[in-house]
């Protein structure tokens, strides 16, 4: 994690904000002048920046605008007293993530650059996951006729529409979009519609102002401004409610929005990328989707074919999933024996590739061997073979709400490769309510949480930020729940 920029003429001020926030263990680096940081912004750049207003040379608020020009990811809190709070007004147009007023609560100062640095934090990773594309891997027909369309559409903005079952892999082929669009040098930013509470989408898309809801405690930049010359991939798009869909199709229509609670128009340039496993026609006869919104979005329909319609990936597939795997435990790569290999090749997967990689992660931690046998595939696999579709949660690595997922090379019991976790979180659960035992909820809770930190940070060999960053936690949430959980073998990054 970078450092916390101080920037304040004020000696005492620095020295008062480095020694609080040593304490919490997070990096600074200080300086006098607004000049110092703006030099300094040639050959680095801070998490946050914390800037006094009025200093000599030039002010707070030029060093706002010349940060915001350059990374407008960084969240800015400017320190300013009672008589330049109107100059905090114009911080907060400038982008400013929140101010501080002189003399300001030292435990209230940390705990604000600590939520600015959580959203730091996760603009980060939006902009790492962009950088970390995986390539679509597939040799049978239909996923040619994928690569030959995306090859026909490299030297175009045109709004796509992806259509595919769930799993197939729709975020991957908008990801290959991007990266061979003229947009690929500006941000990938993914929003799945459906996994969003109907009440926060609409801040999640648009962003909102401070004091706009309660619980709005700063200005929040939304996808679309996160999006800002690049490609905005919004997965799930048939599940959206009806009044966004009205305010998704404005943008689309005019390029302009509103964030929540704000009255100035702010301007959308960002490429959209839909995607749905739907039937979005069938929608629209139903009255759950906007037909001029469907019309919007249907440009150019690019079809996405299942898992089961191209079986003759499946062995490339497995083979990358098995060593990607390998490559996050660091362990060896384990190999699927030609009738491991036939026999998967002849499973519907009904969760396409995405259950496929599942096993895959599956097979790495539990298979017992090098050289994985059918004998060795989960048992639920084995006995109903090609007649049923196999439920996704069948293809997770089994752990009881108590036991942390093991590491290939540990013991594990017989019971757990035989059954899903979620199987035997129930059991567990059961036999705790039946006892009549109270926190049912919060015993399992914090086993479910300890077992997540703990695999994440064997993972990261103990760096605390990589382990958050796996997670899609914030620094502060982790080493918090370290400490609240007693959970040991965490670095100090």
């Amino acid at each position: 994690m970078k450092p916390i920029w101080i920037v304040d003429d004020d000696e005492s001020i620095r020295w008062v904000l480095e020694k609080a926030l040593a304490r919490e263990n997070l990096a600074t680096q200080s300086f006098s002048s607004a000049r110092d940081a703006m030099q300094a912004l040639q050959t680095g750049t801070p998490q946050v920046l914390v800037s006094d207003i009025r200093m000599p040379g030039a002010s707070g608020l030029e060093l706002l605008q010349t940060i915001k020009a350059k990374h407008p990811g960084i969240p800015v809190i400017i320190i300013t007293a009672f008589s330049d709070l109107d100059s905090a007004v114009s911080a907060f147009q400038g982008g400013a993530f929140e101010y501080l007023a002189k003399p300001f609560d030292l435990d209230k100062a940390v705990e604000l650059i600590r939520r600015a640095l959580e959203e730091s934090l996760r603009e980060t990773d939006v902009e790492q996951s962009a950088a970390q594309t995986p390539e679509i891997l597939g040799q049978a027909p239909a996923m040619q006729d994928v690569f030959r369309a995306i090859g026909r559409l490299s030297q175009s903005n045109v709004t796509v529409l992806i259509t595919g079952e769930s799993g197939s892999g729709k975020e991957l082929v908008a990801r290959a979009l991007h990266k061979h669009s003229p947009r690929a040098s500006q941000p990938f930013v993914a929003l799945n519609t459906a996994a969003i509470p109907k009440d926060l989408l609409e801040s999640e898309l648009f962003g909102h102002e401070r004091g706009a809801f309660t619980g709005a405690q700063a200005m929040r930049r939304g996808r679309f401004e996160q999006a800002e010359g690049g490609t905005l991939f919004l997965d799930e798009i048939g599940d959206m409610p009806l009044d966004l869909q009205t305010r998704l199709l404005r943008v689309l229509s005019d390029g302009h929005f509103y964030r929540v609670g704000g009255h100035q128009s702010l301007k959308a340039n960002v490429r959209v990328i839909a995607a749905t496993h739907q039937n979005l026609e069938h929608r629209v006869r139903e009255g759950l989707f906007r037909e001029d919104l469907y019309h919007r979005l249907n440009v150019i329909r690019l079809r996405l074919p299942s898992l089961r319609e191209r079986s003759e990936d499946i062995p490339i597939l497995a083979r990358h999933f098995l060593n990607q795997s390998a490559r996050q435990l660091g362990v060896e790569a384990k190999r699927l024996s030609p009738q491991a290999m036939q026999f998967l090749s002849q499973l519907e997967f009904a969760g396409n590739v995405r259950q496929l990689e599942n096993l895959c992660n599956w097979i790495t931690v539990m298979a017992p061997g090098q050289t994985v046998e059918v004998k060795d595939l989960p048992q639920d696999l084995v006995e109903e073979r090609v007649h049923a579709p196999v439920p996704a949660q069948t293809v997770s690595a089994p752990a009881s709400a108590a036991q942390v997922v093991p590491v290939a090379g540990e013991a594990v019991g017989v019971e757990a490769s035989h059954a899903s976790w979620i199987s035997l979180l129930e059991v567990e659960a059961a036999q705790m309510l039946s006892q009549e035992q109270p926190e049912v909820m919060d015993i399992l809770g914090r086993q479910f949480e300890a077992a997540l930190i703990k695999i994440a940070l064997k993972h990261t060999h103990g760096r605390k930020n990589d382990a958050a960053v796996r997670l899609g936690i914030g620094r502060n949430t982790i080493t918090r729940k370290i400490q609240e959980l007693g959970i040991g073998g965490a670095e100090d990054d």
